[in-house]
């Protein structure tokens, strides 16, 4: 185990004792709010009852994230209606799904679709990972075997996305989508499950794994928060450059003002 202390400490502040742990899949749930307060300021509706779970809705009310960790087998779902030409769907990831996994797919849910078509498999593949067909069914396992992505579709026709991650005691998390989840947001979350930036614990929230590494860092309250800020005030600004890009008036120059198709001449 490493150990590390960040520079930049100020008077009166106590350093707190964190882990950087990685693979970032085998990390534990941690802390909720990192995917509902990014909501929150993409503009969603915090639709959370008195003492019930989490329950988050988008500004078009397309689609609710919600979180519960009492309801068997408890964790995350995401539901999304149908819409156009696209069905509703689902996503449901286990309690011990490390937030910043699930905040891949939650926060593509507050950005413009991409142009390019999805590629589910792309992110796995420039880590390393290992992929083998089998019949109809593919899978991608990550370098140290805890991790895996399983597409398996049935002759029928029926699709079904699975995801997952286990450690050496058998503990760890799963990962369903429905055949008629948008592929860019499943890409998303294997760019997030791929990802090697390990991540952020408490001390005492450490996972018993001699699967996982550990580095050991020293980090001020005031520092968790600037970089909680940073990642809240990234939303807003995204979220109020598109509001003002759907607002804005759009004008089209009057016929005698448009320059010649070859540009604008040069004066002599």
């Amino acid at each position: 185990m490493r150990k590390k202390q960040w520079q930049g400490w100020g008077a009166g502040e106590q350093p707190e004792q964190h882990y950087l742990i990685a693979p970032r899949a085998l990390a534990g749930g941690g802390d909720i709010r990192h995917v509902s307060e990014f909501l929150r300021a993409s503009g969603w509706r915090d639709k959370t009852r008195k003492g019930g779970p989490l329950v988050m809705e988008s500004p078009d009310r397309a689609v609710r994230v919600s979180y519960d960790p009492h309801a068997l087998p408890g964790g995350w779902t995401v539901r999304g209606g149908a819409r156009g030409d696209q069905s509703a769907w689902w996503a449901v990831l286990g309690r011990q799904t490390p937030v910043e996994i699930v905040a891949g797919l939650t926060d593509a849910l507050t950005r413009p679709r991409s142009a390019h078509a999805p590629n589910v498999w792309a992110p796995l593949e420039e880590e390393h990972w290992s992929t083998r067909f089998e019949g109809r069914n593919y899978t991608a396992t990550s370098p140290d075997e805890s991790t895996w992505v399983h597409f398996r579709q049935h002759e029928d026709g029926r699709a079904l996305w699975w995801s997952g991650a286990r450690d050496e005691h058998g503990n760890g998390w799963t990962a369903q989508f429905a055949p008629s989840t948008p592929m860019h947001l499943v890409q998303a979350f294997s760019a997030a499950l791929a990802s090697a930036e390990p991540v952020m614990r408490p001390r005492g929230r450490v996972p018993r794994s001699g699967q996982i590494r550990t580095t050991s860092v020293s980090v001020l309250p005031s520092q968790l928060s600037a970089w909680q800020h940073a990642r809240i005030a990234a939303a807003r600004a995204a979220t109020w450059a598109r509001n003002w890009s759907a607002d804005r008036p759009r004008t089209t120059p009057h016929p005698h003002t448009r320059a010649p198709a070859g540009g604008a001449r040069a004066r002599r």
